[in-house]
Formats: structure tokens, sequence, C-alpha cells
């Protein structure tokens, strides 16, 4: 008997969640996971901390205010004896004084001579001091902290400076600290609840705004991540830009962004499959008709007529190379070219070959080239004919279209340096259109033509990158376009060469 297997759980766009994503789930049971309520916990426990440091320092001021308001009825009461002409308070007086006071002993320092009007009783419990003539903050902000944690029936010897009496003059007071504590209890209590009050409606006001103006736009990126991840080919999946100038804004605007590219790339992948799965499909039939197209070009070799045995080399070399590309074609759709062999070869007679197959003869178009029949470049001649015969072909067709009267001229150009050979590839078309020049090198999106491909520029510049060197449009505009290729490393010279260190054009004269 097998045991079945618990069924996983189902994410909200039907995908399945691994163990670990289960279990992320379920600790959000015991700690809220989203960012609307963490933001509101956060906040609720922020402000519970602001307002439980301001409640020390309201303490303390509470606790002064209250034993000053101690001192100032003793110094009243002090002023009521002596105004009605007593140095020594009657047993009545001193009742009165305890009474309105709140006080057990009372004395009295005047220029510094001390005054006893109250005696303190013969048995008292030693009192605490706080002393409201000093200035230490750390000292005011313990004293209720010491009042709150004082045992019942203490007492508290109080001095305090007088308000009525000018001069360096001061009371001191013993008074039972229970009413104080009292107070002060109900005062924190009060305070909590205020407290408790003030931070729930801080942490719900900016709960809800910050929900509004953040968490929800937050939460419209990650669903459209979501879906995006899970179905990329759904256009609802795409996020929509809200217009907002903040970050969130941003965040959407290149999200969307991401999005087109993301697509974009998808379906040149699927173009790129697509290429090669055709290829492979009729790779096999083609290989069977070139290989029909070499036996009849062996029995043409037989042929005494001098045209065509001038004729039979040029075929030959269309049918070999069509051969190898019917299977590196077949390889670029598996987004892979052959590793070039680089050798030095002689680069009029690529020239010569790739203007030939791209018709330039045929259309009329000029070919000008400044290269010499002796100069070498190191590169794979099959990749080095290919480059050539993609940028004169499409330089062919700039400088032949519908809108020219006469077809133009095509220049073919090489200049070298101590490790670079340049070879420039111009026109006097009218330029690459605006629109292509962003995706120029992409395949399937870098052609500036109806019919086009767009595949011509990305094999030539893979290939050059193939060989460490690269493909660019140095410039373009109304009066033509001019692409360069760089190939690393130098061919041996036939001849002696110019003195190194020095850029060498193959215009010059060589010995």
């Amino acid at each position: 008997m097998t045991q079945d297997k618990p069924a996983p759980m189902r994410h909200r766009f039907g995908l399945a969640l691994p163990g670990a994503a289960q279990g992320e789930q379920a600790r959000r049971l015991l700690w809220p996971g989203g960012l609307s309520a963490r933001l509101l916990v956060f906040t609720v426990v922020f402000v519970l901390v602001a307002e439980l440091l301001i409640l020390a320092t309201s303490l303390a001021t509470f606790e002064e205010r209250w034993l000053s308001d101690r001192i100032y009825r003793a110094e009243l009461g002090v002023q009521v004896i002596k105004a009605v002409g007593d140095n020594v308070p009657t047993t009545s007086q001193k009742k009165n004084l305890q009474d309105s006071a709140g006080i057990i002993s009372l004395s009295f320092q005047r220029d510094g001579i001390k005054e006893l009007y109250l005696s303190p009783p013969a048995v008292m419990n030693t009192p605490y001091v706080v002393d409201l003539r000093r200035s230490d903050f750390i000292a005011w902000l313990t004293d209720p902290i010491r009042t709150l944690t004082s045992k019942s029936g203490s007492n508290v010897r109080v001095f305090g400076h007088t308000r009525k009496i000018a001069g360096e003059n001061y009371l001191e007071i013993v008074a039972p600290d229970a009413p104080l504590k009292n107070e002060l209890i109900s005062y924190v209590q009060r305070l909590l609840w205020l407290t408790l009050l003030i931070s729930v409606g801080t942490g719900a006001l900016i709960y809800f705004f910050l929900n509004a103006f953040l968490v929800r736009p937050m939460q419209r990126i990650t669903l459209a991540m979501e879906r995006f991840r899970a179905d990329p080919e759904d256009p609802s999946a795409h996020i929509e830009p809200s217009g907002r100038r903040d970050e969130v804004g941003r965040a959407e605007i290149e999200l969307n962004r991401m999005q087109a590219d993301v697509t974009a790339a998808l379906n040149s992948r699927s173009r790129l499959a697509a290429l090669g799965e055709a290829v492979a499909k009729i790779n096999h039939d083609l290989r069977n008709m070139l290989t029909s197209a070499q036996l009849a070009s062996e029995r043409l070799a037989l042929s005494p007529d001098p045209s065509v045995a001038s004729a039979l080399p040029r075929l030959e070399r269309a049918l070999d190379r069509a051969a190898r590309l019917t299977t590196e074609v077949l390889a670029y759709g598996k987004s892979a070219e052959p590793t070039p062999a680089p050798v030095p070869t002689r680069l009029a007679e690529v020239i010569a070959a790739a203007a030939e197959d791209a018709g330039l003869e045929r259309n009329g178009v000029k070919l000008i080239s400044n290269v010499r029949p002796r100069d070498k470049v190191r590169a794979d001649p099959d990749h080095l004919h290919r480059m050539l015969l993609n940028l004169i072909k499409n330089a062919r067709q700039a400088v032949s279209g519908p809108d020219r009267r006469t077809p133009g001229t095509v220049r073919v150009a090489l200049e070298q340096t101590d490790e670079d050979s340049i070879i420039t590839i111009a026109d006097d078309g009218p330029g690459v259109p605006q629109r292509t020049l962003e995706n120029l090198f992409q395949p399937f999106a870098g052609s500036g033509r109806p019919g086009g491909t767009g595949l011509g520029l990305a094999i030539a510049r893979e290939l050059a990158q193939a060989h460490g060197g690269d493909l660019v449009l140095k410039r373009t505009g109304p009066a033509g376009s001019i692409f360069e290729i760089t190939l690393p490393g130098l061919a041996e010279p036939e001849a002696a060469s110019v003195p190194p260190g020095r850029p060498r054009s193959s215009s010059e004269p060589r010995t």
C-alpha cells in the first residue's frame, strides 16, 4: 500500500507552492506578512516608544509642581504667622499650617539663620530628599521613579526657594509621600491611556495614508510582476504607468519597459527557434539539391568552351559556400556560430568575390576599393566573405533604390594600426532610417526596408565579435552610411612596412 502524498498548496494564479513557501505562509499566521499590517504595527510601536520617552519628563514636571505647591503653601503660612506678630506659632496655628500645606515639619532659613516653625515628631521614618534648588537633569528625571517605588508610609524632605521674600532664603519641609504617590499613579494611568489613544490614532492615519499612496501601488506592481511571470504573453499582465512622478511612477515605467523588452526577446527567440526548425527540415533536401548541382558542375568542367571554363570556378565556390551555409544557418538558429579559424587572407580577393555575389555589376553600382592586391588581414576567409557580402549587399540596396535616378557608389578601404585591421564600407545612399537605429543589430528588428529580415547585420556583427573584433555604424545621414569592421591582429606583410607606432593606411605606397 502506498501512502498518498499531500496535495501542494496552490498559488493565487494556480501555481503549486513548494514546501518552503508553505512554511512561509504558515509563519504569516503568527506574524503579519503584509506590508500594510507591518506598517500599522511598527507605527503604533514607534509612537508608543516616543510617548514613553515623553512620559518620563511629564512625571518629573508633575512632581516638581506638586512639591513646589507644598513649598508655596508653607511659605504663605509663615507669612501669616509673621503678620500677626507671633514669633512662635501657637498650637492652633501649627495645626492649621500642617493641614493647609500637608506637611509634618517646617523650617525657614533667612539671612543665614534657620528658624524652626514646625518640629518633626519624635518617631518618624527617615525621609528621602528632593532638592528643588538644584539643576541636575538626571536627578530631576529619576525623582518620580523613587517616589513611585518608595515603601508605604515614607516621607519626603523638600528644599525649595521662597517666592515672597527676596534673597538667598529657602524653606525645608517634610511631608508624607502617600498623596504624591497616589496622584502620580493616577496621572500615569491617564497619560498611558492618552498615549495609547494617540498611538492608535496616529498609526491608523499613517497606515491609511501610506496604504493609499505607497502600499496599494506597490501591490499593483507586484501583482503585475506575478501575472507577467505566470504568462508573459498575456497582454493584460503588462502594467500601465499611472503617470506619477515619484519613485513609484518610475518603478511602473521601468517595469513596463522591462516587460516590453522581455516580450520582444521572447518573440525573437521564438522566431529564431522557428527558423532553426525550418532550416532543419529543409536542410536534408537542400543538401541533395546542392549535391546534384555539384555533379552538374563537374560535367561542365569537361566542356571545351572557354567561357564555361572561366565561370566554372565561381560556380564551384558558390556551391561550396551554399553547402556550408546550410549547416551554419542551422547553427545560428540555435544561437551558435562555428568558431572562426583566422589565417592571413588577401582582402582584395574576398572583396571582389563578395561584390560579385552581392550583384554590384548587375545593378550598375560602382565599387571603389582602396585595398591593394597584397594587403592581408587575419580572418576566417568564409566568415570574412559573409561579413563583406552582407554589408556590400546592404550598401548596394541603399544606393540603388527606386528614388535614385542613377546607381550610387560603394567604397571599401583598409586601415591598419599596430594591433588592428579596420575595414570601412561606405555608401552614398540616403542613410539608415531613424526608426531602425535603436535595433540595428537585433535579429528580425533591424531591417529598414520592406521584406527585410534584419539578419544580415546581426550575423555580420556576431561573426566580427567571434574574431574578437566588432562591427559598428560609424556615421549615417543624408550623405550616406559608413560601417567599420575591426579585426584584431595583423597578417605578416609581404613587403617592408612603415615604421611601427604610426597608423598605416592601405592607400600609402609600400615597397
